[in-house]
C-alpha cells in the first residue's frame, strides 16, 4: 500500500530540493524525518511538510502504521518560472528567473 503528498508551486529552485529529496529517498519516516529537521536548508522544511503530509494520509486514509513505512520514492518536478528585470548600467536590464517546484513524496509499508 502506498500513499503520497504533493506540494506544487513551491518557490524553491528544483535542483536545491533534489539534493534534500536525495537524502531521505529510501529510509524509514522517522530517519527521514530526523535528517530533514538537521538538514541546513531552506528546503528541507518544504520537504519535511510534504513527508509529514504523506505519512497522516498513510495513517488516516490507509490505516498504516507510522513505524512500518519507508519513503519510497521523492520526486521534484521543475514548476513555472517567473522572470523578473533588473536594471544594470547604461540602461540595459538583466533577466532574473524565479524558479519553481513540484515536490512528491511516497511513503510504503516496508516489505
Amino acid at each position: 500500500m502506498e500513499a503520497r503528498a504533493v506540494a506544487k508551486y513551491v518557490r524553491i529552485s528544483p535542483l536545491k530540493v533534489r539534493q534534500v529529496t536525495a537524502m531521505i529517498a529510501g529510509r524509514p519516516v522517522t530517519e527521514a524525518q530526523a535528517v530533514l529537521r538537521f538538514a541546513p536548508s531552506r528546503s528541507a522544511q518544504a520537504v519535511a511538510k510534504v513527508l509529514n503530509s504523506a505519512v497522516a494520509n498513510a495513517e488516516n486514509n490507509y490505516e498504516l502504521n507510522r513505524d512500518d513505512l519507508i519513503v519510497s520514492r521523492a520526486v521534484v518536478d521543475k514548476g513555472p518560472s517567473t522572470k523578473r528585470l533588473q536594471t544594470r548600467a547604461r540602461g540595459r536590464a538583466d533577466v532574473i528567473i524565479k524558479r519553481s517546484s513540484h515536490i512528491t513524496v511516497v511513503v510504503a509499508e516496508k516489505e
